[in-house]
């Protein structure tokens, strides 16, 4: 029996990968800059040989990278250890379970295999897609940031996108995106930036406060470095996403909110410059459109990703020009994300709007810090201050995500919002809020 060890090189997201074949089962999960030992125990019992573990490696190598967006690395060890085991270490901590020592103290979290609708589909190893998820939540306070209605569970989001990849690494390929919500929160996924009646903007979606919204629908085409999108799609600007399940808070930003756009209609290109560099560049329709425009808005949109080291990632994303329902002008968002140890992550934003329609001179300041227990607890805090010409908005925000299983999240928090200049968007001052949200993904 050998131990495969597998070691993430930059943060990633959850990965798991299951082999069978020639050398029995492989088994493998990483997350978050940990290393896991992997076993491998060969079909044959006398295939226990090094070139045998080595192949194992770099088969689920090869398996994982692709869904942790990184590089990873793989050694084998000479340690022998119980079949489905990591070795044993010498605390007794391990005597009861099969994980290494540290593991033992968070036995409780077993998160399960995740429920997958485009593995039952299309199957595991297909370039089609399909799934989405469903959100629940209840606040105490409206603050007119998407949670806007106070004192109901409400379905913020119920979400469907269906997907094909559009695979460049072995020459030219294509594929799409569409995605279609209803919910609370379609009146602020919709493209508010068209005319009204046009794409799924003020032409009947709605009814009281839910509504529907089709936030991307576009083409994309890759080849090696290069990738091209057209339609509508997501903005890149910004740390927080309209999308509930990548975000950590339940409630939102006041710069996501006001000084971001949320998607634009155009095209859009990536170009991976390096394995520590990514540039962004297109032309967009103005802010919020839908394969229309308000007042012919025309802007650039681009920037560039920076791997800084292991632990650090820079990104710089601007728009300029006509953002159409926004006027004319310039905005940017600086986002450092910065890994401090295997459980604390540091994230710093500044985001700026200068326009000429009136007193849109925005600035906002925002600052996360996490502590991530294991797999299935982790905590944060949020600190913002937003000044929207000479008025400044702070909040703070002290949350948990528990994940209860790989499928089902929920998300308690409390907020103070203040404003020591006057109100707020919704007339309030000095105010805290209770929420909480449960999502659901499949």
């Amino acid at each position: 029996m050998r131990n495969i060890t597998l070691t993430w090189t930059r943060r990633a997201a959850q990965a798991t990968a299951v082999l069978m074949g020639g050398f029995g089962l492989l088994f493998g999960s990483a997350a978050y800059g940990q290393t896991i030992p992997v076993v491998a125990e060969p079909a044959i019992a006398n295939q226990n040989n090094d070139a045998i573990y080595e192949q194992a490696a770099a088969r689920l190598q090869e398996t994982l990278a692709p869904a942790a967006e990184g590089s990873l690395t793989s050694e084998v060890s000479l340690t022998s250890g119980e079949a489905g085991c990591a070795p044993a270490c010498e605390s007794s901590c391990c005597d009861s379970c099969c994980n290494s020592c540290c593991e033992c103290e968070s036995s409780w979290c077993d998160l399960g295999e995740p429920c997958d609708l485009g593995d039952k589909i299309f199957g595991e190893c297909s370039d089609w897609d399909i799934g989405g998820w469903t959100q629940w939540g209840y606040h105490s306070e409206a603050n007119g940031l998407f949670n806007k209605h106070p004192h109901k569970v409400q379905n913020h989001q119920s979400w469907l996108y269906l997907e094909k990849v559009a695979d460049g690494s072995c020459g030219m390929d294509w594929g799409f995106r569409a995605d279609i919500m209803y919910g609370v929160d379609a009146a602020d996924t919709q493209a508010f930036g068209n005319p009204p009646g046009s794409w799924d903007f003020a032409n009947g979606w709605d009814h009281g406060i839910y509504g529907f919204a089709m936030p991307q629908l576009y083409a994309e085409i890759a080849s090696g470095d290069w990738s091209i999108k057209a339609g509508h799609f997501f903005t890149l600007i910004g740390y927080e996403v309209v999308t509930a399940p990548d975000n950590f808070f339940y409630s939102h930003a006041y710069t996501m909110y006001n000084s971001e756009p949320f998607t634009h209609s155009g095209v859009l290109a990536t170009y991976a410059a390096s394995e520590n560099v990514e540039v962004y560049g297109g032309w967009t329709a103005g802010w919020d459109s839908g394969f229309d425009s308000f007042m012919d808005g025309s802007n650039f949109l681009g920037g560039a990703s920076l791997t800084l080291s292991d632990e650090a990632t820079f990104t710089y994303i601007t728009t300029i020009g006509d953002f159409g329902w926004r006027g004319e002008g310039y905005s940017h968002s600086l986002v450092l994300d910065l890994a401090l140890s295997d459980e604390v992550n540091y994230v710093i934003q500044s985001d700026l709007v200068e326009t000429n329609a009136g007193a849109d001179h925005q600035y906002g300041l925002n600052q996360y810090l996490f502590y991530a227990f294991n797999d299935c607890l982790k905590a944060g805090l949020r600190g913002e201050w937003w000044k929207n010409g000479d008025n400044s908005q702070y909040e703070v925000t002290a949350g948990i995500n528990y994940r209860a299983t790989a499928n089902l999240i929920v998300r308690p928090e409390v907020r103070h919002d203040w404003n020591p200049g006057g109100q707020n968007i919704v007339g309030k001052n000095d105010y805290t809020t209770f929420g909480v949200d449960a999502i659901l993904t499949f």
